[in-house]
This record gives structure tokens, C-alpha cells and sequence, in this order.
């Protein structure tokens, strides 16, 4: 399978060798995917911690703040954007609601489907999390210029097309 990468970083599978590369030749450093699952276990232990005093966990507020900028959504559509299995998904919006934090209504036109929504309260607690949120982000990206975090979005929005499994 044509890989892309002209063998520089991460070896060629055409190479004369014959063999793909090893993680010890490529090395973790030059690992993409670990480098990003460190970055996001680093982000998720930061919030998780302002998050206890609140009694919430990173999967509720990352539901609250996919919620917050998209009027409704169902179950399904919420636990992609959240990136969550749909049965952690399912019980997240459970203890949500039992919260006060979202609601959930019939879809007018097909019962069957029930909309998420935020509520006031979810609102405004995300509302509260927000500004430790957007500190994480910029702690995150200091250093980075603009030109520099746009060129990441645009690889990390490629690398999201390789790889996604929905239209979402």
C-alpha cells in the first residue's frame, strides 16, 4: 500500500530492504500517533482535574462542548464529535440529564429518535470551564504562530480524512 512519505522520516515499504521499518527504527519520537495520544492524555489529565471540583469528567464536558456550539444532535451524531463509543456516549448523556445539564426530546417526525440538547444550566457551566479550557489551548500552542497552527489544523483535518470512518 502507497504510504505517501518519500522515506525520509518514517522508512518506504519499497525500500530497498524489502521490509517495513521498525517503531525502534522509526523511533516513538517520530511516531505521530503516540506523540498526539500524549498531547491528548496531557490535555484530558488538565481538565479532568478542574473538572472534579465540579463533579463532572472530561466525557461530559466534551459532550457539553460539542452540545454548546450545535443547536441538537442524536446519541449516534454526539458520540462521534465527542469521539466516545455510543454506549459510553449513551450512559454520559444519561448522567447528563440526570444533572439537569441537557434534555432530550422526541425528533417531530420520526418518535423513534430523540434530539440532545443543552440546557441553561449546561450552558452555564460549560460557559464556566470555558476560560480553562482556552487557557489549556493556549499554554498548548505557545510558541506556534499563526501561520504555523493553521498549517497543523489543515494536516490534522487531512489526517482526519484518511482515517475517518464517518461523514461526520
Amino acid at each position: 500500500m502507497e504510504n505517501g512519505f518519500s522515506g525520509e522520516v518514517l522508512g518506504n515499504a519499497r525500500s530497498p530492504r524489502g521490509r517495513l521499518p521498525s517503531l525502534g527504527e522509526i523511533g516513538l519520537n517520530n511516531f505521530a500517533p503516540y506523540i498526539m495520544n500524549r498531547v491528548m492524555a496531557r490535555w484530558n489529565a488538565n481538565l479532568a482535574e478542574e473538572l472534579k471540583t465540579r463533579d463532572m469528567t472530561t466525557a461530559k464536558m466534551r459532550a457539553l462542548a460539542v452540545l454548546s456550539v450545535s443547536p441538537s444532535l442524536t446519541i449516534n451524531e454526539l458520540a462521534v464529535f465527542a469521539v466516545m463509543e455510543q454506549s459510553t456516549m449513551s450512559r454520559t448523556v444519561d448522567s447528563l440529564e440526570e444533572q439537569g445539564f441537557i434534555s432530550r426530546t422526541p425528533r417531530p417526525g420520526d418518535m423513534r429518535v430523540r434530539d440532545v440538547s443543552i440546557t441553561e444550566d449546561g450552558r452555564a457551566l460549560f460557559e464556566d470551564v470555558w476560560p480553562t479550557m482556552y487557557e489549556g489551548l493556549g499554554q498548548m500552542f505557545k510558541d506556534i504562530d499563526d501561520d504555523e497552527y493553521r498549517a497543523f489544523l489543515t494536516t490534522l483535518h487531512k489526517i482526519l480524512r484518511n482515517i475517518r470512518r464517518h461523514d461526520l
